[in-house]
């Protein structure tokens, strides 16, 4: 079978490409650019626990020695500390890293991957799709056509792969507008990130009030501050005096002595694509979508986009195209990215308006900061990872189905558990390999050899039953789940998102949840034509 093509060679489509290899997927990856990225100290992202996992699983490397996990977060409000979380060692917190660092890492693992195909110099400039399949062209100098099972558009803002499709990309331009510069310095929290609002000093030059500080490695810090609206020039004397007078307030003296490493103005737009599908084509990261206001990350968005897409690919990879399962990415995702963007659109006006109800309402300034810290943190309405609460391969009906910590839908909690083969094991690196993960809650696993267990209790029927599965699935056991009582059991998605937690070994509602969350039962003379649009 044809590979899938993937337009884009950024981290959201090296991330794709990746997780379809993991699970025996060829891809060609379209690279518009020479094959490698420019350093851009100023250009980072700061990556959620469960997207940094991610990453990690795919490279096979540990993003604290190449970014700064932080040691904590601190909101201050003109002198005063508001709030501040400490982050114990073991305790999943954001990861800092310039997107260069996260580019390169994924191309070296991309290097090494015998499944994955990187064409330089290749820009798309028509795709013709068939029953059968996709047939992209590329200009260049080494343009050809490219014959794929797939297409998907990881190809960022201006993506031709959405304007080649007609897909409307609505939504609002320069929402937040922010300068940027990345220094080394020695500032007096060490690894912890700061959100400063209304500082005490006298502002310089077309600025708001508000400041933040991200730890990056060496030394070296991001520093954003909030630029009014408008289309107000930054000139570097401006930014260099800005820089002066923002480390003076915050060393409580004289300016310290910095290195400025790079600067730039990052203008935030919030933009959701009408369709992320059309028949075997599909979009991903930017090209489906733009947001980035009141501290929430787009490619942390993106990178779930990746996660999301890549098993169901696998699936009809592999097994036939299946509609139902195909299209749920559309509907899980671009609902997702949708409520971030209402919620955020929704408190943007009480946070950067210029007056109203919050000078008068008691409370209204501790809300606003706690609201900018989830959105930051990866918390809330804003930052949290996305439900698919009302997904269509939800299951329905489920006698046997008892309510946990995690809402059905959401991602689960990173437990360790036992293997089939008896090793201990992370929940989250037994993801992304295409199979459904059921996590057997049994007590006294952990303490007692696995030759004590596996063939005692209701382990024999569970493994039955998880063999007789409609879709390939790997059976875990684990001393504990939060909010699972024992001897319950969970089925999770290949991307982590909990499907549902039954009371007990029932293999008929555990079989009628993993037919529902592959689509359901494969409809004879089903094609692709019926998802074409």
């Amino acid at each position: 079978m044809d590979p899938v093509i993937i337009v884009g060679a950024g981290p959201v489509g090296l991330t794709l490409a990746l997780a379809l290899a993991r699970q025996e997927v060829p891809t060609v990856v379209l690279d518009e650019g020479p094959g490698k990225e420019e350093p851009r100290p100023a250009r980072t992202a700061v990556l959620r626990p469960d997207t940094a996992a991610l990453l990690e699983r795919l490279t096979g490397t540990v993003l604290d020695h190449h970014g700064v996990r932080w040691a904590g977060w601190r909101a201050m409000r003109r002198r005063q500390v508001v709030s501040e979380i400490v982050f114990a060692p073991d305790e999943p917190a954001p990861v800092h890293i310039a997107q260069h660092v996260i580019s390169g890492l994924l191309r070296a693992a991309a290097a090494d991957q015998p499944l994955v195909e990187i064409a330089a110099d290749s820009r798309l400039d028509s795709i013709e799709q068939e029953p059968s399949g996709v047939t992209a062209h590329t200009r260049g100098p080494n343009g050809t056509y490219w014959r794929g099972s797939y297409l998907v558009g990881c190809d960022g803002t201006r993506s031709t792969v959405r304007k080649l499709q007609d897909i409307r990309f609505p939504g609002r331009t320069a929402v937040e507008r922010h300068a940027v510069a990345a220094l080394r310095t020695e500032l007096p929290w060490a690894d912890q990130a700061l959100l400063h609002r209304m500082p005490p000093w006298r502002s310089s030059g077309p600025f708001a009030g508000e400041v933040t500080a991200r730890p990056l490695p060496d030394g070296a810090w991001r520093l954003d501050w909030l630029l009014p609206p408008g289309k107000d020039l930054v000139t570097p004397e401006l930014l260099v005096a800005r820089i002066r007078e923002t480390l003076a307030g915050w060393t409580d003296g004289a300016t310290p002595a910095y290195d400025l490493l790079d600067t730039g103005v990052h203008t935030v737009h919030h933009r959701l694509a009408r369709r992320w599908r059309d028949g075997r084509v599909f979009l991903a990261g930017d090209a489906a979508h733009l947001l980035g206001a009141l501290g929430t990350q787009g490619l942390d968005e993106g990178l779930r986009d990746a996660d999301n897409l890549a098993w169901k690919l696998a699936s009809a990879w592999h097994h036939g195209p299946h509609e139902a399962l195909l299209d749920s990415y559309q509907t899980e995702r671009r609902a997702v990215v949708a409520a971030r963007l209402r919620a955020t659109d929704q408190a943007l006006p009480g946070l950067r308006g210029g007056g109203g109800l919050r000078h008068i309402v008691p409370g209204t300034a501790r809300g606003h900061d706690a609201l900018l810290t989830d959105g930051h943190l990866g918390r809330g309405a804003l930052g949290a990872p996305g439900a698919y609460t009302a997904s269509p391969l939800a299951p329905r009906h489920l006698e046997g189905e008892i309510p946990v910590d995690t809402p059905r839908g959401a991602p689960v909690s990173d437990v360790r558990g036992t293997a089939e083969d008896g090793s201990f094991v992370r929940l989250r690196d037994r993801l992304g390999r295409g199979t459904l993960l059921v996590l057997l809650i049994a007590p006294g696993t952990g303490v007692w050899d696995r030759k004590h267990w596996v063939s005692a209790g209701v382990m024999p029927r569970l493994a039955a039953a998880v063999t007789a599965l409609p879709h390939p699935a790997e059976l875990l056991v684990a001393e504990s789940y939060p909010g699972a009582p024992a001897h319950s059991v969970l089925l999770v998605r290949p991307d982590g998102h909990l499907v549902t937690a039954l009371t007990g070994v029932r293999p008929a509602d555990l079989y009628a949840a993993a037919e529902a969350t592959v689509g359901g039962a494969v409809e004879e003379g089903v094609g692709v034509e019926a998802g074409v649009r």
